[in-house]
């Protein structure tokens, strides 16, 4: 807000006034407009009345509750707030329970509950009172909860003289619950427990009842079972789901193309338990397409099996996906489809809906043709297998395969992958932890995940797979769901812009942002310090990619057309994909129906925030199993760099095993930080210590609980941060200001 008193003799002007409302927090009333401004006097109202007309005449502002003033579209000040997610850096995410404006609500940050209120949760809702950042963004703090919006907790019994306590697994959870004994429900001493919370009363601490026991915490299973419980994962099919599954067969070859004859071979990890895509390739025959190629990709017909309206059907739907944990997998389907009937098992006779593919000698898909099979997998290889023997390294497996189907697999890989060079994919080849448990079930090793020649293999022909599905949807006019991922915003490439810009990189100024634009400045950043902080705010900027009916293209893929279409034992959204396909072209039972073709826009929405869902439980358990391997090494130190500018501290991730945690921006060095989030820093008003995403630090572990996943970690006392602000970056307008005003406090003690 301007704190620029009025000279003496003059009238704010319209932009004058307009920008006093823009930059305060929340709606402002004529009262405190003519107080900013020293206005007075019937002829000041007057004026000042006038010209807030003049305002809402020509949409600048709007007027709300009170007859006060704020920019159009902006949230009240207090107003009832619906917990939407918390997103990977631990901000809690609100939005107005009711949105009338125009698109999607703007952004709110929930400031953390007091001490002694168990944390939000999705879902939750909160009184709130709501204070203004920009147009897009808002900060909430709590008032009071809306009543029944507390209920069912996660947590770990332990007895007390007075009954027992209950500590919640969420690390953002700090408030332990108490269990009388008659509603201890038999629970014994480090027990994971779930228990529902009773009415409050008005003294002490929040009642709860046990209402389920889910084995000792001290077992290996209770790291993803805490992550499953937490995320409200599905585990048990109904009945009827089970079944069907049961009961269904491997149908004959009536209706259907006989590729058994044919050496498809599945490429999967060694610890896969599912195999639902198989691959197989050879030179095209055709003189017209001289270093061409002809490839096969074959993927279990589920649609064959899990048939619409049935409960199958219902069940996968509900799931939207399988969830992966270190452990165990959580299915989309019953283990009768997924690990049975649709794993394409070497030697077994199995039903795959596949699509023949040829390509040019540069890469290019010339044309398909969808088919319902029969297939017989030569063989289940591991990506190491087929590296090795790529290698010159073949064993008893792969040595037979390596001249008749491993060379040709890697001949169309060779013209697939120059294909996506020239297209100009974003390449963010970011490091992914792989978790390894040994006999026992305990964490033996946490490092990268590698990536081999043999994954980006599979995957170019996966991706070749779902651009002809795509491909053939559109051209049958065929409704169905396509895999979209839009260009950043224009808001995030601004601020994108302004940060590259600032340490030397140059983000064009065009109408349409390509892939291409991206993957320049990641190559001009290559091998230089500064590498790794360019492809994590470039990452960042990214908007998610999500299911549509509506096709706006693949721009991380550069691609027009893309749908999900290699993977239905998982995804639902390729089983939607198969039916839609079944349909458009006639290949018998199990196409799309009626209704699911008039919802799709639903199924889209529901199946990615169940991918979302996914995503955030694997992440979850994958930090507690990190917890348990890091619990014995308290007070050691470790390199690692920023992975993550928060409000409230500074995450890390550790160059040894990939572990992530936090540093609280309460134990950073004595100031006040400012968090800069164009610039990813936060940066001391008193000091100008800037610490920034990407900079290498060192630091001490101070806390590693397996049970909520909660990593702690502090600085040296004599580390500094990582650049000074005249080293670095310029940082954005409202810390500049703020950092200003500091200084001036500075010199003037």
């Amino acid at each position: 807000m301007s704190d620029t008193p009025r000279r003496t003799g003059t009238f704010p002007d319209k932009d004058t006034i307009l920008g006093f409302i823009r930059d305060s927090a929340t709606p402002v009333g004529k009262r405190e407009i003519a107080r900013a401004f020293k206005l007075s006097g019937t002829a000041d109202r007057e004026r000042l009345k006038e010209l807030l007309k003049e305002l809402e005449a020509d949409g600048t502002v709007e007027r709300g509750r009170g007859k006060r003033v704020a920019p159009p579209q902006s949230l009240p000040e207090v107003a009832v707030l619906e917990v939407s997610a918390v997103d990977p850096d631990g901000e809690v995410l609100a939005r107005p329970l009711t949105w009338t404006g125009e698109g999607k609500p703007p952004r709110i940050f929930m400031m953390p509950e007091k001490k002694g209120h168990p944390a939000l949760a999705v879902g939750d809702r909160v009184l709130a009172k709501i204070s203004r950042i920009n147009d897009r963004l808002y900060e909430a703090r709590t008032i009071r909860r809306i009543e029944g919006t507390v209920g069912r907790v996660l947590g770990v019994y332990r007895p007390t003289a007075d009954g027992g306590r209950v500590i919640p697994t969420d690390k953002r959870n700090k408030t332990e619950l108490m269990v009388l004994p008659a509603n201890r429900n038999d629970a014994e001493p480090d027990e994971l427990v779930l228990v529902d919370v009773l009415p409050a009363g008005r003294l002490g601490l929040p009642q709860a009842r046990v209402v389920e026991r889910l084995g000792h915490t001290a077992e290996p299973r209770a790291v993803s079972l805490i992550a499953i419980h937490t995320h409200g994962l599905p585990t048990d099919f109904l009945p009827a789901a089970v079944r069907e599954a049961q009961a269904a067969s491997v149908p004959s070859l009536t209706g259907r193309t006989d590729l058994r004859t044919i050496p498809l071979v599945t490429i999967d990890g060694a610890d896969a338990r599912d195999f639902d895509d198989a691959v197989w390739a050879e030179p095209d025959p055709d003189p017209a397409n001289e270093g061409g190629w002809h490839l096969l990709v074959a993927i279990a017909d589920v649609a064959f099996y899990v048939r619409p309206g049935s409960a199958l059907d219902r069940a996968a739907y509900e799931r939207g996906n399988s969830v992966y944990f270190p452990d165990r997998v959580v299915p989309m389907l019953p283990e009768a489809l997924s690990n049975d009937l649709c794993s394409l098992r070497p030697q077994e006779d199995r039903a795959c809906f596949a699509v023949h593919l040829w390509i040019d000698r540069h890469g290019a898909l010339l044309r398909h043709q969808f088919v319902r099979g029969l297939m017989r997998s030569a063989a289940r290889l591991t990506y190491e297998q087929v590296q090795a023997a790529r290698d010159g390294a073949p064993d008893e497996v792969t040595a037979p395969l390596l001249e008749t189907v491993l060379q040709p697999l890697y001949g169309a890989f060779a013209c697939l992958w120059a294909a996506r060079g020239k297209r100009g994919t974003l390449e963010l080849d970011l490091p992914e932890r792989k978790v390894r448990l040994d006999g026992r079930g305990r964490v033996a090793e946490i490092a990268p995940r590698e990536r081999l020649d043999s994954h980006r293999l599979i995957e170019e022909f996966m991706i070749c797979a779902n651009v002809a599905a795509a491909e053939s949807l559109e051209s049958a006019g065929m409704p169905g769901l396509y895999r979209v991922h839009d260009q950043p915003s224009p808001d995030k490439q601004e601020s994108l812009r302004e940060f590259l810009g600032g340490i030397g990189y140059a983000l064009p100024k065009v109408p349409t942002l390509t892939p291409s634009h991206f993957t320049r400045i990641l190559a001009k950043a290559s091998g230089k310090p500064e590498s790794q902080l360019v492809s994590e705010v470039i990452l960042r900027s990214q908007s998610q990619a999500e299911y549509s009916p509506e096709n706006i293209g693949h721009f991380g893929l550069a691609l027009t057309r893309y749908a999900h279409f290699t993977s239905p034992i998982r995804r639902y959204a390729d089983l939607i994909v198969h039916r839609a396909l079944i349909r458009a072209h006639g290949l018998g039972p199990g196409g799309l129906d009626d209704a699911a073709m008039a919802g799709l826009e639903d199924i889209g929405e529901h199946i990615s925030t169940m991918e979302r869902r996914a995503a955030a439980a694997e992440r979850d358990a994958v930090d507690r199993f990190t917890a348990a391997f890091l619990a014995d090494r308290v007070g050691e130190t470790f390199t690692g760099r920023v992975s993550g500018v928060t409000r409230f501290g500074l995450f890390i991730r550790l160059d040894e095993s990939g572990a992530d945690g936090l540093i609280p921006a309460s134990t950073l060095p004595d100031d006040q930080y400012e968090h800069d989030e164009h610039a990813h820093a936060l940066v001391g008003q008193r000091t100008g210590r800037v610490y920034r995403l990407g900079a290498p630090v060192t630091v001490i572990l101070v806390e590693a609980d397996p049970l909520t996943g909660s990593t702690l970690f502090a600085l040296p006392t004599d580390q500094e941060a990582d650049q000074p602000l005249h080293s670095g970056h310029r940082p954005s307008a409202p810390v500049r200001k703020t950092l200003s005003a500091a200084r001036k406090r500075d010199r003037g003690r």
